[in-house]
């Protein structure tokens, strides 16, 4: 797990709703592929599939803090 490189919640609630989108699509990707890995042959780790559905929460969750804020 060291070597996943997350930012910190700090730094997202920082980012602009332009590098939030990024993120989300990213984070989204990350997902289907996981998904259809996950369907093809198990994951060594189906915790990463939580991982990955929980950052999209969190991605979703600043982008609609930042527009209600506008």
């Amino acid at each position: 797990m060291a070597d996943k490189k997350k930012a910190p919640v700090q730094d997202k609630a920082a980012m602009t709703v332009a590098e939030l989108n990024v993120e989300l699509r990213a984070a989204l990707a990350q997902r289907a592929r996981l998904e259809f890995t996950h369907k093809v042959a198990p994951l060594k780790n189906p915790l990463e599939l939580r991982h990955a559905r929980r950052e999209i929460a969190r991605l979703k969750t600043y982008l609609h803090m930042k527009e209600a804020a506008k």
